[in-house]
């Protein structure tokens, strides 16, 4: 199942007097139609099916200074279950990759910054590793 839930955070904040988020379309800040969100800036993803809010957001953890999670649209390129960073030396269960350079949600800390990659808790990075399919799109903004 795709859809996972109704968001009606766009409602709530009409009605709590704060801004809506910047495509209400969406409820996210990002405009594409099917695939991921993730805002930088305070730490947030959310999976979209058919232009809306599916589940979400979730609190992530991204890249520390030097090896930042670059901004931009990009496409789900393969899918991992229980994938090995080589580079880091560390496991990377349930990585979803988004770039050619390696970057993924996977599951990991929601404490301690990445060499880039997406750190989702472990009910968030299965649910975005059953959801997210190779060609969605993942849209990175600040």
């Amino acid at each position: 199942m795709r859809k996972l839930g109704t968001v009606i955070a766009a409602v709530a904040l009409t009605f709590s007097g704060l801004a809506a988020p910047a495509n209400a379309s969406t409820g996210t800040p990002c405009s594409i139609q099917d695939g991921a969100c993730l805002k930088l800036s305070t730490n947030q993803a959310w999976l979209i099916y058919r232009g809306s809010a599916s589940y979400g957001p979730v609190p992530v953890t991204h890249g520390r200074p030097g090896y930042e999670t670059p901004t931009g649209t990009f496409q789900v390129l393969r899918k991992v279950r229980d994938d090995w960073s080589v580079p880091y030396n560390a496991p990377m269960p349930f990585s979803v990759y988004f770039t050619s350079s390696g970057i993924a949600f996977h599951e990991g800390s929601l404490t301690d910054l990445s060499h880039g990659c997406v750190h989702l808790s472990h009910e968030a990075a299965v649910t975005f590793f059953d959801n997210l399919f190779i060609g969605e799109q993942v849209q990175v903004v600040w």
